[in-house]
């Protein structure tokens, strides 16, 4: 379907950081600002997925060259 174009470090920043925007969502619950931290969904997915979507438009890749 879509090409991977996140690499492995890249990947795993993604998924830690989407993990505490999440986390931080269920634990300031009294914050005005917390819904902010649903955003944190986009980096999760796109590190569960390998594949980022402003990363395709505009030509960039994080994953290793393939030798052919």
């Amino acid at each position: 379907m879509f090409k991977s174009n996140v690499g492995g470090i890249d990947r795993v920043l993604r998924v830690v950081a989407g993990l505490v925007l999440l986390a931080m969502f269920f634990l300031y619950q009294e914050a005005s600002w917390r819904y902010f931290t649903l955003i944190g969904v986009v980096p999760l997915f796109t590190g569960l997925f390998g594949t980022c979507p402003l990363y395709t438009v505009l030509g960039l890749s994080t994953c290793p060259v393939k030798k052919a």
